[in-house]
């Protein structure tokens, strides 16, 4: 199978996320036959809950949808490296590959700051690839920051 990105759809719900005034991230669920199961923004804000990152809602979203707990050989597209409690969430979902946007040296969770999938009490460290439309990704929360400063 070809590989297909999903990132410009993480990027659509970046956007609309801060259309809502959230942090404008954005999250795609992808199963291992290339189907979208789920996808989400960042939604903290609107629904008043610090876990309500667009990974968590997403992964939420495919398991409610597929009826499972776990989600083994699905992709995560996701615009900003997960931070340690998203990192956490996509490990206990057990998601095969991770594929994000920009870096995130303040809060990241993956290649920055606690560094989740390197730790030894991790029991599922799924495939990541960093950078995927970072540029795009990067520049859409710097306008969303400069906006608010």
């Amino acid at each position: 199978m070809e590989f297909v990105s999903h990132m410009q759809a993480a990027l659509d719900q970046a956007r609309a996320a801060g259309d809502r005034g959230e942090v404008p991230v954005g999250a795609v669920v992808v199963a291992p036959d290339g189907r979208v199961v789920a996808q989400a923004g960042n939604r903290t804000r609107e629904l008043h809950d610090p876990t309500a990152h667009a990974e968590v809602l997403a992964i939420r979203a495919a398991c409610a949808a597929l009826g499972q707990e776990r989600l083994p050989g699905h992709d995560l597209y996701v615009t900003l490296e997960p931070c340690p409690m998203c990192a956490a969430a996509i490990s206990f979902a057990r998601i095969g590959r991770l594929y994000f946007g920009a870096g995130d040296p303040k809060s990241g969770g993956v290649t920055h700051g606690a560094r989740v999938f390197s730790h030894p009490q991790c029991h599922h460290a799924p495939e990541v690839y960093d950078g995927i439309s970072g540029a795009e990704a990067e520049a859409l929360l710097k306008a969303f920051f400069a906006q608010r400063r």
